[in-house]
């Protein structure tokens, strides 16, 4: 006699209910890792702290800005580490997440930004779309792209 046959109604519904709860909570720690890990690239992004920016960021990074330029995890990174540009404001708003599968996250948010170089400060109020990947056993940035919202 198999397990399907000899398990009653009741303990079906027990194991069901238990498997979607244990779901329930690998989706709730996953979320909270990559809440966690987008706060830390926002944070390393206003400190310049590129070697911590390396660490969120995956090698096979494609790292999109509003005007189109496309950097790889290496470009990105010579932003912060000859200090070219300097993050000075990035306040999030309208946060959301979606899961697909265990190991990839899309994050989508709205950002005023003001970033300065050698001369002049650029304000901004973009859109990005951000997909995170889970590597080697932590959350890294795969892919981001900004883009100017409709009426800015």
């Amino acid at each position: 006699m198999s397990l399907a046959h000899s398990t009653s109604k009741p303990m079906k519904i027990f194991l069901m209910l238990g498997l979607s709860f244990l779901s329930q909570i690998t989706w709730a720690q996953s979320r909270e890792e990559v809440l966690t890990a987008a706060e830390k690239f926002r944070l390393a992004m206003l400190s310049e702290d590129h070697e911590t920016l390396r660490t969120l960021t995956s090698k096979d990074l494609s790292y999109g800005h509003s005007s189109g330029l496309i950097e790889n995890q290496e470009e990105f990174l010579k932003v912060f580490e000859t200090k070219s540009q300097d993050y000075q404001v990035w306040d999030v708003s309208d946060f959301w997440m979606n899961f697909h599968g265990e190991n990839l996250a899309m994050v989508r948010y709205n950002v005023h930004a003001e970033i300065a170089n050698s001369t002049n400060v650029s304000k901004l109020d973009l859109g990005l779309l951000m997909v995170w990947i889970k590597e080697d056993g932590s959350w890294k940035l795969l892919a981001r792209q900004a883009f100017r919202k409709p009426g800015t």
